[in-house]
Order: C-alpha cells, then structure tokens, then sequence
C-alpha cells in the first residue's frame, strides 16, 4: 500500500519532476465525484481533464479513482492524500495570491440555494439590509440541492446554502438564523391531542417518500397521524385545508407568516411537545477565512440575530 512519507527533508531536485497543475485537478475530481464537473469547474475539456488524471496516476502509481455509476469514486490511497494536497494547495494560494484586503464595494454577486418555502423568509430582508448599505449586488436564488450542497459550496458555484439544521457533515461550517416552531392549522374551532390525532391531515415535503419531520418526532412520542394529502408546497395545503372542515395542517409559524390563507382557518397551538425547528447558513470550511466570504457572513447575521 503507497503511504505517505511527512519526516522526509525537502528534496528541492526532485521538483522538476512533478507537475504541480495536476493536484488541484486532483482535489477538483475528488470533491465533484465526477471528470465532467471537474472539468467545468477548471474550464478545461474533459478528454484534459482524463489525460491529466492519467498521468497523476502514472506518477503516484494508484488508481485513484475508480468509476461507479455516474460518479468517481476515490481509492483508499486518494482518501489519504486528499488532506495533505489541499492543505499543500492552500498554502502555496496564500503565498502566490497576494491577500487585498477586501473592500464591500468589490461585491458583485451572492449566490443562496435555498428550499422554495424558506425563500419569502429570508431574500425579502436580505436585498432590504444589503440596500441599505448602498451595494449593487446581483442576489441569485437557486433551488436547494442537498445531494449536491457540499460540492457546489466546494466549487464556489453558491456561496451558502440556507436550510434547516442537517446531521454533520464534514468540511461544512453552519450558523443558525432563526429559530421556529410548528404551529396547527385548522377550520376546527378547538384543539387537542385526541383530536390533533384522529383528524385526517396534509402533509408537506418535496421529497416523494420518507417520513415527515414532523412525524420523526410524533413517533419518538409513540404518536401517528393519518396523513389524507401530501403535497409540495405549504400555499397549495392552505388552499385545500381551506375546502375540508376536519383536515389538519402543521406549519412552521414563520412559513405561515409569509402566506395567505382563508378567513375560516384558526391557528392553534400544537397539543404535544415537539423540538424547535432551527434553520441557518451553511457555508464550505475552505472559505472561512476568506475576507468577502467573511464580510457576508457577518452582514447575514446582523438580519436575523
């Protein structure tokens, strides 16, 4: 098995066999998973990127990477080098790359993928705050993409991703915007846990199948709904709880803030304990330090804290 020799003395000779271009190809098709998003990242052609990846592999005598379905897999060794190239990479950056300090006029552009129902939450405050502070900035929203946050970050195709707090994942950085809770939507005049239960209810998610955050929850109480309609968007829900007396819908209370509902619908608290629903800013560990990447973070969080 290769292994990686730290204790060796720099051999400055040796140098003139080793073709620098070739790590940050590395580290490119390692955190795309892909020799075409690898590509497009480094605007070079894909037939580049494969002879490159060749003659890495040539001189580091491992595979590297191994295909499997659409996407790269790294090898054992890969998995061992990865850390010491981009930490390799990024010192070699911070030298050659003189570090300007950063100047908020320089902001041209902040790219959010976000959730479509947590959108009117956070965008409308953020271009009124980012106003205020007399930038002219383009704001881009794209739909949030969670198989593939860590890789956009990476490739600094987005800047943050705004979603609801997620199981650790690692070389990701998160902050917490807003702290919300459920609230029960209803024609029903009164509420309780009996009647939460019994009543048939809608149930919101993008996702086509998989449990609900909500009955994650529910059923760590030994607790289960009957869910009648489930569909993508809290305004389509509203619409419909709007035409069924008995139906049942539980919301996010800063959701339900943003949208229109029907006179006839009563807002109620929600009859059973349910944990706090957090959602923030993820961010890529890589640019953490970096001063415009710094500079948004911090105007992000004057909005919401």
């Amino acid at each position: 098995m290769n292994q990686i020799h730290n204790s060796h003395p720099l051999e400055v000779g040796n140098f003139h066999r080793i073709d620098i271009n070739l790590y940050p190809l590395f580290i490119a098709i390692f955190e795309q998973n892909s020799i075409s998003k690898a590509a497009q990242l480094l605007c070079i052609s894909q037939s580049a990127v494969s002879h490159a990846l060749q003659r890495l592999r040539t001189q580091l005598g491992d595979e590297l990477f191994v295909r499997s379905g659409q996407k790269m897999r790294p090898t054992p060794y890969a998995e061992q080098i990865y850390q010491p190239i981009q930490a390799a990479l990024l010192a070699i950056q911070q030298i050659a790359i003189p570090q300007h300090a950063f100047i908020p006029s320089m902001l041209q552009s902040l790219k959010i993928a976000i959730h479509d129902e947590i959108e009117p939450i956070i965008f409308p405050q953020l271009v009124n705050h980012f106003a205020q502070l007399n930038l002219d900035i383009q704001f881009l929203s794209s739909k949030l993409d969670r198989k593939n946050m860590l890789a956009d970050l990476s490739a600094q195709q987005i800047d943050f991703v705004i979603d609801l707090v997620q199981p650790h994942q690692d070389h990701l950085q998160f902050e917490n915007l807003i702290e919300d809770h459920f609230v029960v939507c209803t024609q029903q005049q009164d509420m309780d846990l009996s009647l939460y239960l019994s009543s048939p209810h809608i149930g919101v998610s993008s996702r086509r199948t998989g449990l609900l955050l909500e009955d994650i929850y529910l059923n760590r109480q030994q607790l289960s709904r009957q869910i009648f309609l489930r569909c993508q968007h809290y305004s389509t829900a509203l619409q419909i709880l709007a035409q069924y007396p008995n139906a049942i819908l539980t919301i996010p209370q800063s959701i339900l803030k943003h949208l229109h509902y029907a006179e006839n619908l009563k807002i109620h608290a929600l009859p059973t304990e349910l944990p706090k629903i957090n959602m923030g800013m993820y961010w890529h560990e890589h640019v953490t330090q970096n001063p415009r990447h710094q500079f948004l973070r911090t105007e992000i969080l004057k909005i919401f804290n």
